[in-house]
């Protein structure tokens, strides 16, 4: 299930390892690897957010739709900044807060995706997906979800496996869209 206050905490946290505002789509790369290495790990994402491929790579949908100002979120709102050009930053009270929806293993994560990408620019993380994330595919002007057994192939798993993980991947995204109901 999409969870908004945590992937604000998600883009704050890369945020304050960059200490400076990032351009956006450093920051939408940063939460994809993170979230691709959660799944490799367990399974899941952090975001509980729909992966999709775009032009310029694979990216986290309602994230891009936050980043871009086409989604509006309370929680986002609170913890990052209106994007200025192509900058994204956290909101100045926000820095004091703390980062409570983020456990030990999110963080760790988070800190392993920043120490192995967080000197690479904008496009340099862009260049690097399109040639080590082999579930995307350029939608030649457009977008489209990212297959489940897509990724877990992309991720080395055999495909038998792939294909039951992939199978509980879906699963679990369905019990989210239920429960969604009720919040």
């Amino acid at each position: 299930m999409f969870k908004p206050e945590k992937v604000a905490q998600v883009a704050a946290y890369l945020l304050r390892k960059e200490g400076r505002p990032a351009p956006y789509m450093k920051l939408l790369k940063l939460m994809y690897l993170a979230d691709r290495e959660s799944v490799r790990l367990y399974g899941d994402t952090l975001s509980g957010d729909r992966l999709v491929s775009m032009p310029h790579g694979p990216v986290l949908s309602l994230v891009y739709e936050l980043m871009n100002g086409a989604r509006e979120d309370d929680h986002w709102s609170r913890w990052i900044a209106a994007r200025t050009a192509y900058d994204i930053n956290t909101t100045a009270q926000s820095n004091h807060w703390d980062l409570d929806e983020l456990s030990g293993p999110d963080r760790e994560i988070l800190d392993q995706t920043y120490a192995r990408f967080g000197a690479m620019s904008q496009w340099d993380l862009r260049d690097w997906t399109h040639k080590n994330c082999q579930e995307w595919e350029d939608p030649n002007g457009s977008s489209f979800d990212i297959k489940p057994e897509k990724l877990f192939l992309a991720l080395g798993v055999e495909e038998k496996e792939a294909s039951e993980r992939a199978e509980k991947y879906r699963e679990r995204r369905s019990l989210d869209r239920v429960l969604s109901r009720y919040r």
